[in-house]
Parts: structure tokens; C-alpha cells; sequence
């Protein structure tokens, strides 16, 4: 294994967070939805900061938390589209985070069952794994389309360990994002934090 270190107990299976943890997804959405909220007039100042604290939650969630947040009324589903618009151009450039997927591939390879679960939209989700060439690694692939609700919510976790059939409790998740440990945790799984600070090319931002 690398550097990263493994949470001890037993384990039978491994959860993996998507953008931010296999893939350097993050300045990419960043730039997406920075793009999206100045096109629609957006009231808000989006930086990176106010980017990473919602990590995690679905796309129409974070407009609607956003209208609230900052007393603004911009429509959800153009903004997601035009996201969305940005986002496909760009897809093709993303990156692995090259410690997190050999974990993954040295777990694949030891046996061990693997599963996604992200909150983002199923195109994203899925297109980054075929990118990355790394969609063969996992057995069950949760996105935002497949639960009600968003992290910090644990449905995610807890529809992967289902569809693994695995105890919840004897899974580890790998996660970038805070409201993401929140969700593990709240689903009884222990964790590995992936500090977008080291794993990231836009902490820079």
C-alpha cells in the first residue's frame, strides 16, 4: 500500500467517493459552476471555499441552498444545465488521483469488493470512471439518481453496502469532503480522509 493508511478493524468491502478522491474532478466542477452562477446573474461571490463546503451535495440541492443562503432566486435547472453544458466539454482532461485508484486497484486485486458512491449526477459519475479507465475496478457505481438524499445523508454509503451486500459497519470510505466523513459516519463506516490540500490540483484557487 502507499501512504495512505487503512483504518484498522475488520473490513469486507471499500466505498469510494468519486470526484475529489479517484479523480481530480474538483477545479473542473468548480470552474462549471463558477461558469453557471456568472452567466445567470448569480447575487454570490462563488470561490473555492464556498465550493468545497458543499462537496458532496447534488447539483439542484446546492442551487436551492444557495438561493437560501444568499436571498437569491435563480432557476435550478438552467443553472444545472448550463453546468452540466461546461462540464461535458471539459470531461475528457480529468485526471486519476493516482494514490487513491492503485489503492483501489491493490484492493480489487487482495479480492476485496468495491463499490462508488458519489453525489453527483449519474453522466458525470460515470463518465469520469470510463475516463480514468477505471469503471472495471467497481462492482456497484451510487450516484445522486439512485438516493433521496444528499451527503451528509449516509443513503449513498448505505445503498452501497446494500447492493454489495455488506454490513455497513465492516465497510471503509474514502472521502475528500467533510460533509462525505459526516455521511460515513452517520452510516457506521470507518474512514480514510483524502486532504484535497495534497490530492488536489485546485487548492489553489
Amino acid at each position: 500500500m502507499n501512504e495512505l493508511k487503512l483504518p484498522e478493524g475488520e473490513t469486507a468491502a471499500y466505498i469510494f467517493d468519486c470526484d475529489g478522491t479517484l479523480a481530480d474532478t474538483m477545479p473542473l466542477h468548480y470552474r462549471a459552476w463558477k461558469y453557471a452562477f456568472e452567466k445567470n446573474g448569480a447575487k454570490f461571490d462563488f470561490t473555492w471555499e464556498l465550493f468545497y463546503s458543499m462537496a458532496g451535495v447534488g447539483m439542484h440541492d446546492t442551487v436551492y441552498q444557495f438561493n437560501e443562503r444568499f436571498n437569491d432566486n435563480l432557476d435550478a435547472d438552467v443553472v444545472v444545465e448550463d453546468n452540466n453544458d461546461y462540464f461535458s466539454r471539459e470531461h475528457q482532461h480529468v485526471e486519476l488521483i493516482h494514490p487513491v485508484a492503485e489503492i483501489a486497484r491493490e484492493l480489487k486485486a487482495e479480492g476485496y469488493p468495491l463499490a462508488v458512491a458519489s453525489g453527483g449526477d449519474p453522466r458525470h459519475v460515470y463518465g469520469t470512471l470510463k475516463y480514468c479507465g477505471i469503471e472495471d475496478l467497481f462492482e456497484v457505481v451510487v450516484t445522486k439518481a439512485d438516493v433521496v438524499n444528499s451527503k451528509p445523508a449516509p443513503d449513498g454509503f448505505l445503498k452501497a453496502a446494500e447492493l454489495l451486500g455488506v454490513d455497513p459497519t465492516k465497510c471503509v470510505v474514502f472521502e475528500d469532503s467533510k460533509l462525505g466523513l459526516q455521511a460515513a459516519e452517520a452510516a457506521g463506516m470507518r474512514w480514510v480522509y483524502i486532504d484535497p490540500e495534497t490530492y488536489s490540483a485546485g487548492a489553489g484557487i
